[in-house]
């Protein structure tokens, strides 16, 4: 009967729906961004988030995507690029991109709509922008991103099968990034303002394709079912993480800071 529950427990870890950055990924992405938002910015932003700040809601979106009310949020974690890397547009379900897009319409215009409308929409402005910047949540139109690897080994510890997707939403992290939420973000959020101002720049369909050009990486690390990805893969992994998540934490402040 053990046996028999610890193999329903790793089948259910396998093939569980993919979500975005894990919690340590979104968590850090807003509170980055919490330490660039203007005064007055964050003082009506946290005024519709009944008092919380953004990084208490930056996980908020993959808890309720399977809620009956919010379930047709589901598809809105990722979006694809064509093989040029431009952005396709998937108009039967929606994506991250149109998400953003309609969350920004209905936040521009904040004050014409009531609390709950202003709430719901900053909870997944806040996700969404985190997902645009994880590398697997960038889809290539052609590529196969959906397969299953040996994680860990080494230093790396357990070694699990995943999901290529999961490595790198969470298990990167998460191998070699143990630090406080707090200290974590603060170690990345350490460029000067020229080099802040440039990242800023832009829409989130710019953001998105630029994501894309520099999220190709990942095929250098990872292509083929199977493959042992341990500590040198983790070593290769997490600067393009980090600096994601810099990226995301930075141009979410700016995207806020000019709605509110």
């Amino acid at each position: 009967m053990k046996r028999i529950i610890i193999t329903l427990i790793a089948v259910i870890a396998i093939s569980a729906p993919s979500f975005g950055w894990g919690r340590e990924g979104h968590e850090a992405i807003a509170k980055i961004a919490d330490n660039h938002l203007q005064p007055s910015a964050k003082k009506k932003i946290e005024k519709y988030l009944g008092g919380r700040s953004i990084v208490y809601y930056a996980k908020w979106m993959d808890d309720y995507r399977k809620t009956k009310e919010y379930g047709h949020t589901s598809s809105w974690h990722t979006a694809t690029v064509d093989e040029n890397l431009k952005y396709r547009h998937t108009p039967e379900t929606g994506d991250a991109i149109y998400g953003i897009n309609q969350a920004v319409e209905i936040l521009k215009n904040y004050k014409e709509h009531n609390d709950s409308t202003v709430a719901v929409n900053l909870k997944l402005l806040i996700h969404m922008i985190g997902d645009i910047h994880c590398p697997g949540h960038v889809y290539y139109d052609g590529r196969v991103q959906r397969y299953k690897v040996n994680f860990g080994g080494g230093y790396v510890q357990p070694q699990k099968k995943a999901l290529i997707h999961t490595v790198w939403d969470a298990l990167a992290i998460q191998a070699t990034r143990i630090w406080g939420l707090y200290d974590w973000a603060w170690e990345l959020d350490r460029l000067p303002k020229k080099e802040e101002k440039a990242i800023v720049a832009g829409t989130p369909l710019d953001w998105f394709e630029s994501n894309a050009q520099v999220c190709l990486f990942q095929f250098e690390l990872s292509k083929v079912e199977g493959e042992n990805l341990a500590q040198d893969f983790v070593n290769e992994a997490m600067p393009l993480l980090e600096t994601q998540i810099l990226h995301a934490g930075l141009r979410l402040a700016e995207l806020l800071n000019n709605l509110f």
